[in-house]
C-alpha cells in the first residue's frame, strides 16, 4: 500500500468526521438528515452530509437506532402502487423508458440512501458495522428483515470478488492487522503473540486473507495453512509448539486447518470459495511439489444432532472416551445424511466445503481433544479433499441434486451406520446409533 496515500486518506477521514461533529446538522434527527441527503445533488455536499449522518448514527443510543431502522423499513420502502402502475405501463408498451421507470419504482429508496452513505470516508466499514446492529434488531422486529435484504444486495455488489485483494499475512505484517487475526480467529484460538508467531513464521506455515480497498486494514476472511507430509488426522500435532518445521520442498500436502470469517456484518456474503481457489493457485505456484489440498475441519453440529438421536449415550458420556469406530460411523452418517429442511447438509462446515466442490475424504476420532473440540464433535474432525480436476463436477452435482461427494471408505462407514439404524429400528421400534 502507498503509505502517503494511506496517511492522506486517514487525515481526510478524521477531518471529515470532526467537521460532522462540529456542524449543527449533526444534532438533527436521523430521518430528517437522511431525507436531506436523498434530496441533495452535489457530490461534495452529499459526502459531507453522509459523514454527518454516520456520525449521528454512531452517537445514537439503542432506541434511536431502532427508530432509524424502522424509518428505513417503512418510510423508505417500495411504493407498491407505483410498482404496479409501472409494471402495467411496461407490459402495455415494453420500451427502454418504461423499463427504467419500472426498475426505479421497484427499488426501495433506502438502497439509494445506503449508496450515498457509502460515499463518506470510512462509510463502507460503518455500514458493515450498522448491519450487525440491524440483524440484532431484526430478531425482535421481522419488518426489519426487508432492510437487511437491501444491505445484502448492495454488499454482494460492493464486495464482489473483483474488488477483493489477497494478501499473505506474515510476522512482519503491521501490528494492527496481526491483532485482528488474533481477535477474529474462530476455529482454534490464538492464545498469545508467540502462538500467533508459530502460525506465521515457520517455513511450513502460511496465512492468507482477503481485504477490500475500502477497508484496507481489516481482513474479511482468512485461512491458515500447514504444509505437511501426508494428510494429518489430528489438530494437536499441527499446532504443537515443539514440532519440527518442514522445509516446503519436503511437504506434499497443504492443509487448510482454520478458516475464519471476520466481519459479522457481511454474513451471507460468500468469500470462502474464492479464497480457497486463489490460495490453491498461489501455493501450487510457490510450492510445486504439493500433491494434496485438504482441510482438517471441525464438525460443529455433530453433538447437537446427537442429543436428539436415540442410543447416543456412548458418544455423549463425558466420563469415557467415545468408541472410535462408532464415532467415525456416526459422523459419516451425519455428514452425508443429516439435512436441514431445504435439503442442504445440516453441518455448516460441510455445506461450505461441499458447496465449493470438495469431497468428504476421511473422518478421525480423537482428532481435537480441546474442550471446544470435545463439546462440539466428541473430538472428531474431518478431511475435505480439494481435487482440482473434480471441483467443478462435484460442485455441480451438489448444487443441482444435493449429492455429497465422498471417498469409498466414508461411503462404507455411512452405509454401515445406516444398516445398524435399520436393524435397531426393526428390533426395537426406533433407530439407534
Amino acid at each position: 500500500m502507498n503509505r502517503s496515500w494511506a496517511l492522506g486518506d486517514l487525515l481526510s477521514t478524521l477531518f471529515e468526521r470532526r467537521a460532522a461533529r462540529d456542524d449543527g446538522a449533526g444534532s438533527q434527527p436521523l430521518p430528517q438528515m437522511c431525507r436531506a441527503l436523498l434530496s441533495g445533488r452535489g457530490e461534495v455536499s452529499g459526502m459531507k452530509l453522509a459523514t454527518q449522518v454516520l456520525s449521528r448514527y454512531r452517537d445514537a443510543d439503542a432506541e434511536e437506532r431502532r427508530a432509524f431502522f424502522r424509518f428505513l423499513a417503512t418510510d423508505l420502502d417500495v411504493d407498491a402502487e407505483a410498482v404496479e402502475a409501472a409494471a402495467r405501463a411496461y407490459r402495455d408498451a415494453p420500451d427502454t423508458t418504461r423499463l427504467e421507470q419500472l426498475m426505479q419504482a421497484a427499488e426501495p429508496q433506502r438502497q439509494e440512501l445506503l449508496r450515498r452513505l457509502n460515499q463518506a470516508p470510512g462509510g463502507t466499514a460503518d455500514l458493515v458495522a450498522m448491519r450487525v446492529a440491524l440483524m440484532q434488531a431484526a430478531r425482535d422486529d421481522a419488518d426489519l428483515t426487508r432492510v437487511d435484504l437491501d444491505f445484502r444486495h448492495l454488499f454482494a455488489s460492493w464486495f464482489n470478488r473483483g474488488f477483493l485483494v489477497l494478501r499473505r499475512i506474515t510476522w512482519e505484517s503491521p501490528a494492527n492487522i496481526l491483532e485482528k487475526i488474533i481477535q477474529y480467529e474462530a476455529v482454534h484460538e490464538i492464545h498469545s503473540w508467540s502462538d500467533l508467531r508459530l502460525r506465521l513464521e515457520p517455513p511450513d506455515r502460511r496465512l492468507f486473507a482477503f481485504f477490500h480497498p475500502a477497508m484496507p486494514d481489516d481482513p474479511l476472511i482468512f485461512v491458515e495453512v500447514a504444509l505437511t507430509r501426508g494428510i494429518p488426522g489430528a489438530i494437536q500435532p499441527v499446532l504443537a509448539q515443539d514440532r519440527v518445521p518442514l522445509r516446503p520442498d519436503e511437504a506434499d500436502t497443504a492443509v487448510f486447518y482454520s478458516i475464519s470469517n471476520c466481519q459479522r456484518g457481511l454474513r451471507g456474503i460468500s468469500f470462502g470459495n474464492s479464497l480457497i481457489k486463489q490460495v490453491v493457485e498461489v501455493l501450487s505456484r510457490d510450492v510445486p511439489n504439493l500433491a494434496n489440498y485438504v482441510t482438517l475441519s471441525p464438525i460443529p453440529g455433530l453433538v447437537d444432532w446427537l442429543r436428539a438421536e436415540p442410543g447416543a449415550a456412548p458418544l455423549l458420556d463425558d466420563a469415557a472416551e467415545p468408541p472410535a469406530d462408532l464415532l467415525r460411523e456416526t459422523a459419516a452418517f451425519y455428514l452425508l445424511e443429516a439435512k436441514v429442511p431445504d435439503g442442504q447438509p445440516r453441518d455448516p462446515v460441510a455445506r461450505f466445503h461441499l458447496g465449493n466442490g470438495a469431497r468428504v475424504h476421511d473422518i478421525h476420532a480423537g482428532a481435537d481433544l480441546s474442550p471446544k473440540g470435545r463439546a462440539q464433535s466428541c473430538g472428531a474432525m474431518v478431511n475435505y479433499l480439494y481435487e482440482i480436476d473434480r471441483l467443478e463436477q462435484n460442485h455441480e452435482a451438489f448444487a443441482s441434486t444435493g449429492a455429497v461427494a465422498a471417498s469409498k471408505p466414508i461411503l462404507a462407514l455411512a452405509r454401515d451406520a445406516r444398516a445398524r439404524r435399520t436393524k435397531d429400528k426393526t428390533n426395537h421400534g426406533q433407530p439407534s446409533l
